[in-house]
């Protein structure tokens, strides 16, 4: 197998994936600024927003290096090729499709599939995901990640789906190594982005990474 690519490094140290979707990308560089003002570097956009690639693209110029910026709904090999040229630093999918988590990994770009069963998530891991994308995790909640971490302790899950600001913290401490939230961070700043409504969000992002920030913590003094 291809080296293993490491996790995206912005969210090895936030914990936090900003997932950027919305019905089109016109709002998305506005929201990616918010974000990125509340501290949140590590921003998914989704292949299912119309113009997705070049919004991509455009947030990548603006925002620079220390934002991270990936391609989401990645489902087959050519989007993955297309998220790539793109400028995509990571790849997410909801499924385990092995083409795409290795073009990712012989490009030496991380790529996130999502996985819900045991198998799933080996299959994914073995494949040469740099971390597993735990999805949808509200469905199966607390208890289920808590199952899957339990035979699998040394594979990383993001925890995706169903996942709000106040259960993120409780995530973190069941065991995920990091969270993914879309709707219930944006709250529709990507169909309003006026100042008062992308100020709310940057506000939002800073009290996520605040309450995640203790569980890091934690993590780091007994590692």
């Amino acid at each position: 197998m291809t080296e293993r690519p490491s996790v995206t490094p912005q969210l090895g140290r936030t914990r936090v994936m900003a997932i950027l979707r919305s019905a089109d990308a016109l709002g998305l560089p506005a929201v990616a600024r918010a974000l990125a003002a509340g501290g949140v570097t590590c921003l998914e956009v989704t292949l299912t927003t119309v113009g997705a690639l070049d919004a991509l693209a455009r947030i990548r110029a603006e925002l620079g290096p220390g934002v991270a910026v990936g391609a989401g709904t990645v489902i087959t090999g050519d989007q993955a090729r297309d998220a790539l040229a793109a400028g995509a630093e990571f790849l997410v999918a909801p499924v385990v499709d092995t083409v795409v988590v290795r073009h990712a990994a012989d490009k030496g770009i991380p790529c996130y599939p999502g996985a819900w069963t045991p198998t799933e998530v080996s299959q994914a891991w073995q494949a040469g995901a740099a971390a597993v994308k735990l999805f949808p995790a509200g469905t199966g909640g607390l208890g289920h990640l808590r199952q899957l971490r339990a035979p699998l302790p040394d594979i990383p899950l993001v925890a995706v789906g169903g996942v709000g600001i106040d259960e993120a913290r409780d995530y973190l401490d069941a065991g995920a190594y990091a969270v993914g939230i879309g709707s219930p961070l944006l709250r529709g700043a990507d169909q309003d982005p006026s100042p008062q409504v992308l100020d709310s969000l940057t506000a939002r992002a800073r009290a996520l990474l605040d309450a995640v920030a203790v569980t890091a913590q934690a993590e780091e003094a007994t590692a």
